[in-house]
């Protein structure tokens, strides 16, 4: 298991936390994802055979929302 971290730009509501989590965790290789509102973070623990950090990017970039690091 491998730990990711993004910076996201600015969560606008509530709601974005759990249309991002939910998805996370939904996800095959994902154990588990957590959003902090406040920081703009996007946490999750991953199993790196099933998918990678670039893979949970590409999740988190499709939903819409921008990933700056």
């Amino acid at each position: 298991m491998i730990k990711v971290q993004f910076q996201l730009e600015d969560l606008s509501c509530p709601s974005c936390i759990k249309k991002i989590e939910n998805t996370l965790n939904k996800q095959s290789g994902i154990d588990e994802a957590r959003v902090l509102f406040h920081s703009n973070k996007v946490k999750a623990t991953c199993d790196e055979t099933i998918i990678n950090a670039d893979g949970v990017r590409s999740i988190i970039e499709k939903l819409g929302y921008t990933v700056v690091k």
